[in-house]
């Protein structure tokens, strides 16, 4: 007989129903409590916090590059500028895979694997968030037509109006005001992040360089609202660049041009400087280059040509350029004799062409092998007889030709706002021992009095040796900035000036250096003859490779490289100069004959009117000067 089938036990089932119910409850409950819990953590013990993170993914500061300071010479001709230009930007946070928006740039814009790569290291730079990223300078209109049209294809993808630097005299001043460039690597981790957020370029060389500070300005900034795509919806603030202040340079554009076009296609260098303030009215360093290429970014194709060329464009050869300066340093060691007293002006030597040490058999030649005869000071620096140099210079000895030298500018940097400037050598026994380990020997002091042997140069030295002479010893140190911003540089740390025991020295080597341009006899007649003025000058020829004792120099068995450098330095009006004019030309060969007309014609262009006539305010005294002998 089958069993009955039991009842439910409806008891039972409530009470498992229930517990169920309670676990289910306590569950809710105890998850509410956690979510009340966490809500409470976020909005009330870490409100601060997170309010601050979301306003942050809200709200963005943007940086607002400031415009460049303007460059002008002294008369107000731009030197240097800033012009709009449309560029290609990448904002990452919104560009999403990145990778893929570029590819698609340079499909639509049909650029090159080499462009490519070129935007990757550009992404790779450090930069703030929502920051954008320059990829391209310069689109032209139908590749801004292309973007546009292909937008949808390009998020974070824009094209902005931006400044870029602009030189408009090209080569001709790109060693003085120098160029900007992209920021790199190396300068991105020393600059101050804030005022340079948005920037995208630095001064590298030149003027811009050193007042990099002062051109650049201050960085402005808006804080704008963006959705969850990174599209700005409304602005919140706004504060406004400061500009950067402008500089009125010294350099003159119509005596770089007649010193450009006195100097020629030779390679060279010419310093004009005004000796009644310092002033560099004109700086030539040839050949040059155009800057305008290293505003946005230099090909390496292009760089390479410039870096690897033979005549060295983009070597400054005014600052940089170490030459032996040959016998125009002659005035600055007559200084030296007359002050120390070993020569008075009527002091003689007889030179038959060469000169000996006492107990040597080793013949020092004069450039004029048959020699001058009996020669004074006078004589000496109008014939610029070396076997006179030779006497003085062994009268001197190293040491103090050292120290007067140095009082001169000669082996320091003698600058007030050119950092490139190199310092040159002016040697002396204790330099010797510390860098070659040996001994001074006497004949290294003989060729040191006509600016041969371990000494080296650079132009704008030499000039400011030169301009000395002109200022009687009143240092005033060379500059390019006339103005920064409406205001003067100020040197922090001047040079004392040359104090001789009698102020007609000075008058003295002056004197000398009229009979080379103005003396039958002068070594740099013909570079003078017809001048409306009078001239005080000194010719050099430095040799650039040694001659075995004996042997004669012979132009057409010497490599044009390896000829003598020709050099030149002279100041006018003689009486009350005005303008300091040093010209050095590499492989001249002949300071008075080739560089001698090259100083002419400038000062020509300087002191002259329109009509070629001597310009009013430096019209020459009715009486003529009395012969400054001491």
């Amino acid at each position: 007989m089958p069993q009955p089938i039991p009842l439910k036990d409806h008891g039972k089932e409530q009470g498992l129903v229930n517990r169920r119910l309670l676990a289910c409850a306590l569950l809710v409950l105890a998850l509410s409590l956690a979510l009340v819990g966490r809500l409470y953590f976020l909005q009330v013990i870490e409100f601060a916090y997170n309010s601050t993170v979301s306003e942050n993914n809200r709200v963005h500061v943007l940086p607002i590059p400031p415009e460049r300071g303007v460059i002008y010479d002294r008369n107000g001709v731009v030197l240097a500028d800033n012009r709009p230009s449309f560029n290609l930007t990448l904002t990452r946070e919104r560009a999403g895979n990145t990778p893929e928006v570029l590819d698609e740039v340079v499909k639509v814009l049909e650029l090159s694997d080499e462009t490519r790569k070129q935007f990757d290291k550009d992404l790779k730079r450090a930069r703030h968030p929502f920051e954008p990223v320059t990829l391209m300078y310069e689109l032209n209109e139908n590749q801004i037509a292309r973007i546009a049209v292909n937008q949808f294809l390009l998020p974070g993808i824009d094209v902005e109006p931006q400044f870029v630097r602009e030189y408009p005299r090209k080569e001709h001043f790109a060693h003085s005001v120098g160029y900007v460039g992209r920021i790199n690597e190396r300068e991105s981790k020393t600059l101050d992040q804030t005022q340079y957020r948005g920037t995208q370029s630095v001064g590298k060389t030149g003027v811009e360089k050193f007042y990099e500070s002062q051109l650049h300005g201050q960085v402005g900034y808006e804080e704008v609202e963006t959705n969850a795509q990174g599209r700005v919806m409304r602005v919140l603030n706004h504060h406004d660049p400061v500009p950067g202040k402008n500089i009125v340079l010294s350099l003159d554009v119509h005596l770089q041009e007649a010193a450009e076009k006195a100097l020629g296609d030779r390679r060279g260098a010419v310093v004009c400087i005004d000796p009644e303030t310092g002033d560099v009215l004109a700086m030539v360093s040839k050949p040059s280059f155009d800057p305008n290429l290293f505003v946005t970014g230099i090909s390496f194709k292009e760089y390479a040509a410039l870096r690897d060329s033979i005549d060295r464009p983009l070597f400054n050869r005014v600052l940089r350029g170490l030459y032996a300066p040959g016998s125009t340093i002659k005035p600055e060691v007559a200084i030296a004799g007359l002050d120390t007293g070993a020569v008075t002006p009527q002091s003689r030597v007889f030179d038959p062409g060469y000169y000996e040490l006492p107990n040597y058999e080793h013949k020092y030649r004069n450039w004029n092998r048959s020699g001058d005869g009996w020669v004074d000071m006078d004589a000496a620096i109008m014939r610029s007889n070396d076997t006179y140099f030779y006497d003085l210079a062994h009268k001197l000895g190293v040491d103090r030709m050292h120290d007067y030298m140095t009082r001169f500018g000669l082996g320091q940097k003698v600058s007030l706002d050119m950092f490139e400037e190199a310092p040159g050598l002016m040697p002396s026994q204790q330099w010797k021992r510390a860098t070659r380990r040996q001994a001074w020997f006497p004949g290294e002091t003989l060729i040191l009095g006509i600016g041969q042997g371990y000494m080296q140069v650079t132009p704008l030295q030499l000039a400011q040796a030169t301009t000395l002479i002109a200022s009687k010893g009143v240092w005033r140190r060379p500059h390019l900035a006339e103005t920064v911003g409406g205001l003067a540089p100020v040197d922090d740390n001047p040079i004392p000036n040359i104090v001789l025991r009698d102020n007609r020295e000075w008058d003295q080597v002056n004197h000398g250096m009229q009979l080379v341009m103005h003396d039958p006899r002068g070594i740099a007649r013909q570079a003078a003859a017809g001048a409306q003025y009078r001239i005080a000058g000194k010719s050099g020829t430095a040799q650039v490779v040694a001659i075995k004792q004996g042997e004669r120099y012979n132009r057409l068995k010497t490599l044009e490289r390896n000829r003598d450098n020709a050099l030149f330095v002279g100041f006018a009006p003689a009486d009350r100069p005005k303008i300091v004019v040093a010209v050095m030309i590499e492989n001249g060969e002949a300071g008075g004959r080739v560089a001698g007309p090259v100083v002419r014609e400038i000062m020509d262009a300087w002191l002259l009117d329109g009509e070629g006539h001597l310009k009013p305010k430096y019209a020459a005294p009715t009486k003529a000067p009395a012969d400054p002998k001491v």
